[in-house]
């Protein structure tokens, strides 16, 4: 990619795990306002690997083979308080709830968008994980 290696050093700095290294918001303008005034700062561009580092990508996907309920599953992602309402509504395996979709969500009664989208987000880990399990792997 064609990023500025100031802008994306920028960017890491922002994505560091403890929020507490991670620049001000104040800092953060300072610093952008820097690359305004000297725009030749941004002619250098960073070297960015295609794909993601292992850092970035280690927090974010549970292994779901881990889990044997899907109260298990909920409090991984930290979603327990919906724990009876998938029950209560027949989402009683991961394989079930592997299917679920949006308007399955909304009828249970997950109404936020932003836990919908955590929901759904992991479901559909879920499944690749899922499929790759399930995909015969070729033996020469």
């Amino acid at each position: 990619m064609d990023c500025p290696s100031a802008l994306h050093q920028l960017m890491l700095d922002c994505w560091q795990k403890d929020r507490n290294a991670r620049p001000r918001f104040a800092d953060i303008v300072n610093t952008l306002d820097k690359m305004i005034r000297n725009p030749a700062s941004l002619k250098q561009v960073a070297s960015i690997p295609a794909v993601p580092s292992q850092t970035l990508l280690d927090h974010s996907i549970p292994d779901f083979n881990t889990f044997s309920s899907v109260g298990e599953w909920l409090g991984a992602i930290k979603m327990t308080q919906y724990r009876d309402n998938f029950l209560n509504s027949g989402f009683t395996s991961l394989q079930l709830v592997a299917q679920i979709t949006s308007e399955d969500l909304l009828r249970i009664g997950v109404t936020l968008g932003g836990h919908q989208k955590k929901i759904l987000s992991n479901v559909t880990s879920m499944r690749v994980q899922m499929s790759q399990c399930q995909s015969p792997t070729a033996v020469a």
